[in-house]
């Protein structure tokens, strides 16, 4: 009887303290449900407070910057990224955040030029990189700060500068209270076999020829399934491809004609999986790098490609072969500006977009061009060292007039 009443007690007092820790868990979630895992809102049927109950905002004046959030409607977990994109804001006494979708036409450049006029003095991309290119243009255009919320599958400008990329609360702080930290543009102007020209910018890389094959080649369900490897498996299907020959012109020096499998155009180098394309690549440099990738030999070429890439990424100081061994190579140069010929139309890309395909090619690059929210840690803060203008609002000398 006695162990009964023992057991009983216990029984009793378990679910009490229980029941009490639900409640304080559940006041918790009340109040910040994004501290809680999604599972445990499940079970204890905690729903987030929708935005416009906040109404702690800070006063919109001088000195306390307005954001606005320009997001990728295509994206999972939004009504998420949006509560806790509220509370952040609130949280550091800021206006009321604006809040944006891109379409399928436009990626987020007019979004963000009508956040801009609307009020906005802090543009934050939410989605890939695509997403990001077309709101660091506008930014840029006004001289704003701007933060990211990855949200992509790459995320290479977020990898680059060290934004932690499965961490959005931490994104949301470096976005909101972060190192205005100074990045070069690069700028593409691509030339059809019709004549036609246009200009496009990019932050990460430009790439013509296997490069943008394997974009073209990756379809949305296959990335939403395994990810960047998407892109490897895509590699694969173009082994015994014909390469393409083209001419290559780096700032004033001499031209160099060969075949390749592609040229790449990069303003920062590293790559998902731990991969170092262009180990020299520095987003804040005033320059361009240039790689330029080929296999032949079936194979054995793909594999000694493979292996350059992977080890220049370790550093691993590996014996150079004699040219006629090399059977897989990437070469390496810098400047500021580039020109490419290709022998017939290729495939081009510029942050993972494709831009059908074209001939001729020239990049440059606009030093300090826009300023991007970032660890402290991350990328070296700098004056534009090369027209002493104001970040920003450098204006741009395009064409031939850079």
């Amino acid at each position: 009887m006695v162990w009964q009443v023992i057991s009983l007690i216990a029984l009793v007092s378990g679910m009490s303290a229980l029941w009490l820790a639900g409640g304080a868990v559940r006041r918790l979630g009340a109040q910040n449900p994004e501290a809680l895992s999604p599972f445990t809102r499940r079970i204890l049927r905690i729903h987030g407070v929708p935005h416009d109950s906040i109404v702690s905002f800070g006063r919109a004046r001088a000195g306390r910057d307005r954001v606005a959030f320009i997001v990728n409607p295509t994206k999972s977990g939004l009504a998420q990224l949006r509560e806790a994109a509220y509370r952040a804001c609130s949280a550091h006494h800021l206006p009321e955040p604006i809040w944006m979708y891109t379409t399928s036409d436009d990626p987020g450049t007019t979004a963000a030029r009508d956040a801009i006029v609307a009020g906005a003095e802090v543009l934050v991309a939410a989605g890939g990189d695509g997403t990001v290119r077309a709101v660091a243009a506008a930014a840029g255009d006004a001289g704003l700060p701007m933060g990211i919320i990855p949200l992509g599958t790459g995320n290479l400008l977020a990898r680059n500068l060290d934004l932690p990329l499965r961490d959005v609360g931490a994104a949301l702080e470096i976005a909101l209270d972060g190192e205005d930290t100074l990045v070069d543009i690069g700028w593409l102007m691509v030339t059809r076999a019709s004549g036609e020209t246009y200009e496009i910018p990019f932050l990460v890389m430009a790439g013509i020829g296997l490069d943008a094959d394997m974009v073209a080649g990756v379809t949305a369900s296959l990335k939403s399934r395994i990810g960047w490897m998407a892109y490897v498996l895509t590699a694969l299907r173009h082994i015994g491809a014909t390469r393409m020959r083209a001419t290559v012109q780096i700032d004033e020096s001499d031209s160099v004609e060969k075949k390749m499998r592609t040229v790449l155009i990069a303003n920062c180098g590293r790559l998902p999986g731990g991969l170092v394309l262009v180990p020299e690549a520095r987003i804040d440099d005033g320059t361009l790098d240039v790689a330029i990738l080929d296999a032949r030999g079936g194979i054995a070429g793909w594999t000694q490609l493979a292996s350059q890439v992977w080890l220049q990424g370790t550093r691993i100081n590996v014996p150079t072969l004699p040219d006629a061994w090399r059977v897989g190579r990437i070469d390496h140069a810098r400047g500021a500006s580039v020109e490419i010929r290709a022998e017939a139309p290729q495939r081009i890309q510029v942050d993972g977009e494709l831009l059908g395909r074209a001939s001729d090619l020239r990049a440059w690059v606009e030093p300090g061009a826009v300023k991007v929210r970032s660890p402290a840690r991350s990328v070296k803060k700098r004056q534009h060292e090369i027209t002493g203008d104001e970040p920003g609002r450098v204006e741009r000398r395009r064409s031939g007039k850079r």
